[in-house]
């Protein structure tokens, strides 16, 4: 996901806070990267919350990995559990530019989101809504536009080179083998 108020103040969503853990200020964080290490670089994130455009900055003290696939977190100022609570549902974010560049056949989730997807015989197919990642690698969802009085349909791509061989530039091109109904 991408958020931007302003140009040039792009900014990546790297976690959720799904809610407080324990007494002492800390929160679990559902994590959209490469895991825990990917947010030690950082030494400071704007919380959003979606929607409203309420926004606060924090620093951490400390993450750990939580042996489910997201996070512990404890950031500095927040101390007890009532501190911690109103938290849930913000997003932990950076501006783009603190973020590594990326090498070939890598990429960011957010550049993916948004996309025109065609297949690889040039039917437009729809547009990337999602990237999600089941353990086996991500997994792109495609929502194709919906037909008169009826909702749209979704299919999921993975995101794999013989599934989806080239992407960037406005657009995502789609294997045909891989096209779902």
């Amino acid at each position: 996901m991408v958020q931007s108020d302003k140009p040039g103040a792009e900014r990546i969503v790297l976690a959720a806070i799904t809610g407080a853990h324990g007494i002492n200020g800390e929160i679990r964080l559902k994590l959209f990267g490469e895991g825990v290490e990917s947010l030690s670089r950082f030494r400071a994130f704007t919380l959003l919350r979606e929607g409203t455009g309420e926004t606060c900055e924090v620093s951490p003290k400390r993450m750990k990995d939580d042996g489910k696939g997201g996070a512990i977190a404890k950031f500095a100022g927040i101390d007890h559990r009532n501190a911690a609570e109103p938290l849930r549902g913000m997003v932990l974010t950076v501006s783009r530019d603190e973020l590594p560049p990326l090498e070939e056949g890598e990429y960011y989730h957010a550049d993916l989101l948004g996309l025109a997807a065609v297949s690889d015989a040039g039917e437009t197919l729809g547009t990337v809504i999602a990237v999600e990642n089941y353990g086996a690698g991500d997994v792109i969802e495609i929502e194709r536009p919906a037909a008169e009085g009826e909702k749209p349909k979704r299919f999921m791509v993975p995101m794999r080179p013989e599934a989806v061989p080239e992407w960037g530039e406005g657009r995502i091109v789609i294997s045909t083998d891989f096209v779902g109904d």
